[in-house]
Formats: structure tokens, sequence, C-alpha cells
């Protein structure tokens, strides 16, 4: 499927318009928000796959209170982010769009703050050498994850690639796959997770080519570990108590790689742990900043 197959999709209304926007990697722009003094420490979050800047409001208006600069953005083909002409979406094109977003803004050793995908684009770069950061907060993400989490994502992707009937199908689908939370009753806040599409239906806010674009997991994974060998900064690790994705030994696996990093565990959160428990979360990562990457530093 090409770019011009795809049929056009509305944001619906309601749905936050996004305040930046960045020259990323092959022509990609990339759209974000921020919260805080532009003129203080930069703190780039990155949401993991399937989400978007907005899955950081909470933690980046926390940030932006504590005394840094946080800027929250969309991968490609997420949220408001373009979508790659050439359905580029490999891992190696999420750490080309950070490169090119800090570059963009100017930032001298950034501080990073990844989700899931979002962190392993953050170990990616800065393992191979090619970013500077002062620190890094590792989501629920290691070199060691579960096939049977990332299946289940996957699988929650996957469903419904024609499209959903209504909001009550999506809240119903979302609900499924995070029993944890309470289902909302107002379901306007919805609207920024999907696209209203010209056959009437709703769809995800993602490319759907990026369900057919495929890389070998066991070298993206040995890749990670690579990376991993090479962190010589401050490096927080924070694991979901209840993900499926990255488990207590998976995060015992990368402590014992990156013995100087340090570890929260937030009892009560899955995979998504800025949403479940935004502020259990953010506290964490502030005290962790303030101690190792002072704002007014």
């Amino acid at each position: 499927m090409t770019g011009s197959e795809i049929f056009e999709r509305t944001r619906l209304p309601g749905t936050p318009v996004p305040m930046h926007e960045w020259q990323g990697a092959n022509g990609v722009t990339i759209r974000g928000d921020a919260w805080g003094d532009p003129n203080g420490r930069v703190v780039i979050l990155q949401h993991g796959g399937g989400q978007t800047r907005h899955a950081w409001r909470g933690a980046g208006e926390t940030l932006g209170n504590a005394g840094y600069y946080a800027i929250a953005m969309d991968s490609r083909g997420h949220g408001d982010s373009d979508w790659a002409e050439d359905a580029a979406y490999e891992p190696e094109m999420n750490v080309q769009d950070l490169l090119a977003v800090v570059d963009s803004i100017g930032a001298q050793q950034p501080i990073l703050v990844g989700a899931s995908m979002g962190g392993s684009t953050s170990l990616l770069a800065v393992g191979t050498g090619r970013l500077h950061a002062a620190a890094m907060v590792m989501v629920d993400i290691a070199p060691r994850i579960e096939p049977e989490g990332s299946d289940r994502i996957k699988a929650f992707m996957d469903q419904k690639p024609d499209g959903f009937d209504s909001l009550d199908e999506v809240a119903d689908a979302i609900a499924s796959y995070q029993p944890q939370r309470t289902r909302p009753r107002n379901l306007d806040g919805l609207a920024k997770n999907i696209r209203l599409g010209s056959d009437g239906k709703y769809h995800w806010h993602w490319d759907p080519r990026r369900r057919n674009r495929t890389w070998d997991m066991s070298e993206y994974r040995q890749s990670l570990e690579r990376a991993a060998d090479n962190l010589n900064l401050p490096v927080l690790l924070v694991r979901g108590g209840l993900s499926d994705v990255l488990t207590e030994e998976g995060a015992q696996s990368f402590l014992q790689q990156c013995p100087h990093a340090e570890y929260v565990n937030v009892t009560g959160a899955a995979h998504m742990v800025a949403g479940d428990r935004n502020d259990v979360f953010s506290g964490a990562v502030v005290d962790f900043l303030h101690r190792v990457v002072p704002p007014e530093g």
C-alpha cells in the first residue's frame, strides 16, 4: 500500500493541535508539544508504539514545573507527525528522527525519556555514540523483553484494520488491552487517538502500513544488548509492576549489564506506566533528574 492509496483521515474536533514542528529524517515532519521554560535544560519525551505525544502530557507538565523544558514528539507515522512516504518505520528511522529533532532545537546533551519503542530509540542513539545525552530514563523497555507481551501489543494494534463503527467500539478495544484502568464514561478524550476516515469509520491515528513492516527481531535485540554495553551516563530504568513486556527478570538482567543504573518498579502500573500511575512515575523521574542533572545546571 502506498501513501496515495491510503484514504484521507480527518482529525476529530477537540484533538489538540501540536505546538511545534521539526524536520525529521528524509523529509518527514515531526510534530509535538512542549512545557516549561524554553531556556531550561531540554528533556525529550518519546512515546511507545501505537501511542502519541499525549501520553506524556502529565509528565511533561510536571517536568516543566520542575524547571525543565520538556518536549514530547509524535514519532513518524503516529499522531500528528508525517507518515513516511516509503513506509520506512524501522527502528533506525526513529533514531534518525531523534537526531534530526535534537539538531533542529539545538539541544546540548538533552535528557532522554522514552517508553517502550521510544526507550529503545534512546538506547540505540546513545549506545552507538551518535547522541551525547545528559541522562536517560528507560520506561518498561530493556534489551530482554518478552515476546508474549510484544505480541499482545501487536494484536491490539492490528485489530479492526477496516475501522471501528463507533467510539464505543474504540473504548472497548482500549479497555480490553488495559483492564487495570477504568473505562471512561465520557468518550471525548478518545479523539486524540483516532481519525475519521473517508469511509465514515474511526481508525487509529497511526499509519496502517506499519503493520506490514517487519525486521529481524533477533538482530534488533542484539543491537539493544550491544548498545546497553556502552552506557556511561546516568540511567533510570522504570518498570510497570504489572507489565508483561518487561518482566522483573528482564529488568534485573539489564541492571546487571548496566550496574550504575537506578531502578524503580511502579506497583499497579502495566506497560503504559506513565498513563497508569503518572503521579508515581513523574515523581520518580523528577527526583532522579534533580539529583543527576539539575535544571539549573
